[in-house]
């Protein structure tokens, strides 16, 4: 997953496509996201100690990843984030698969 809170995502699927805004959380075993501002719900709340009044709430729903893109800060188009590897990580695959073999 490479997606992390305060990334600037758009939406590229769904009914909020076009929409941008902040990662606010990341869900990993739901390989969902909560961004700011996206994929709005009402919420209907009884009323109790902290709500008196209840009523209906307008929240944020979590959406998954795939239908998201990270932007670029600078250029505000989408990119693929990259995993860098370095020399260490690749020497040390290739010892790995050796031993293994």
């Amino acid at each position: 997953m490479k997606l992390k809170v305060g990334d600037n995502v758009r939406v590229i699927t769904g009914s909020n496509k076009g929409k941008e805004g902040k990662v606010l959380k990341v869900f990993r075993k739901e390989n969902k996201v909560l961004i700011d501002g996206v994929n709005i719900v009402k919420k209907h709340v009884k009323p109790n100690r902290q709500n008196e009044t209840g009523g209906i709430l307008e929240v944020e729903a979590p959406i998954h990843i795939s239908n998201v893109k990270v932007q670029d800060k600078k250029e505000k188009k989408e990119t693929k984030k990259e995993v860098k590897e370095t020399k260490e990580k690749k020497a040390s695959k290739k010892k790995e698969e050796k031993e293994s073999k």
